[in-house]
């Protein structure tokens, strides 16, 4: 997959810097990184600041003086997290996205992690990304990331299907239970879940949903508001990569309920949805040259694409937790996660099916 994502030769080379950043004791292995990266900075005043929202990594902030100005962001990888992302991939997508000013820069990777640049704003939380003007802000900027042309001619392929066999294989591998290949009392049994995953593909790849450059985890933390210049940023490219258009919006959907207290009676009304897909399909045409004009139809189309691949997305972070419920040392209960989210796949798998493409 990674070879579809074509870095334009005028983007900045990414340094490696030979160091480990121990997780549970990080400030030497960051202030070896900030001698690389801020040789003027004094060790004695660099300042650490430790951020909590994230459930796949641990991500601190570098920076002197009194206020959080230039901030160097120092991501350490979690525990066995190169069996769920390509790190490769990550750092070719975060350059693209950087030269088409939609990521801050990326300063260097290092043995377990990388680096990157500070964006000042507030990162949302989930009633902030049902509100008038911020979610037209994160529709339209959605669209601008999807236009991006980053496959050097290639024929870009969604990759999800392959992902998603990877994450399946891995369970059989981590839940070996040869009687019933149950995995706890509330996960369906893995005959269960491949039917489901066959049907899956069988179904949506027949949606007719382009395939184009996604962040694929565009969860409320993820993305970041500058209230003073009105505009909203993405952040972390651990998973984005080229996939289903309509997988990037009902992923984006799903997240309406919250991740630490998940309620999908959030999950946005067709109202709403309507509205926000106008916006980002106005958006969207803009970009790739075709107008602004957008008919109903086609935001019906994207309607039905959409509610259908959210049921993927369901999927893929089911599986996603039942692998880090065996892998990850960050504290957060994975298993019930899991449950959480294929309890609503199967809740909302009826009503999305029912849902038929316009005539």
């Amino acid at each position: 997959m990674a070879s579809y994502i074509h870095v334009p030769d005028e983007a900045p080379l990414v340094p490696k810097i030979d160091v480990s950043v121990d997780e549970s004791d990080c400030r030497a292995g960051a202030l070896r990184l900030m001698k690389a990266l801020r040789p003027g900075w004094k060790p004695s005043e660099v300042k650490i600041k430790l951020f909590t929202d994230g459930i796949t990594n641990k991500l601190l902030g570098c920076y002197v003086g009194p206020v959080m100005q230039d901030v160097v962001l120092v991501r350490i990888y979690g525990n066995k997290t190169e069996l769920l992302v390509d790190r490769e991939n990550e750092v070719k997508s975060f350059r693209v996205l950087h030269a088409h000013r939609c990521a801050p820069r990326l300063y260097c990777t290092f043995n377990n992690g990388l680096c990157y640049e500070f964006l000042q704003g507030t990162a949302l939380e989930p009633e902030d990304i049902r509100s008038q003007p911020v979610f037209r802000l994160i529709a339209r900027q959605l669209a601008k990331y999807h236009a991006i042309h980053a496959h050097n001619g290639w024929v870009p392929q969604s990759d999800l299907w392959l992902k998603l066999g990877k994450y399946f294989a891995l369970i059989s591998q981590y839940f070996k239970d040869p009687e019933s290949g149950r995995l706890s009392k509330q996960v369906p049994n893995l005959r269960h879940l491949r039917n489901e995953l066959l049907w899956l593909q069988q179904n949506l790849s027949l949606l007719g949903s382009p395939v184009v450059l996604c962040h694929n985890d565009l969860l409320c933390k993820n993305i970041i508001f500058n209230q003073r210049e009105g505009s909203v940023k993405f952040i972390d490219y651990e998973y984005a990569g080229y996939n289903y258009q309509a997988y990037d919006i009902g992923n984006h959907f799903n997240e309406f309920a919250g991740l630490n207290e998940v309620d999908y009676s959030h999950y946005p009304t067709r109202d709403f949805q309507l509205q926000w897909l106008r916006s980002y399909l106005e958006a969207y045409k803009e970009h790739k040259g075709q107008g602004d004009a957008v008919t109903d139809e086609e935001v019906e189309t994207l309607y039905v694409q959409v509610n259908q691949f959210a049921l993927a997305s369901h999927f893929f972070w089911g599986l996603w937790a039942l692998i880090q419920a065996k892998v990850s040392t960050i504290s957060f209960d994975f298993l019930g996660y899991a449950v959480l989210r294929f309890n609503q796949y199967f809740k909302m798998k009826p009503e999305a099916t029912a849902l038929s493409l316009p005539k």
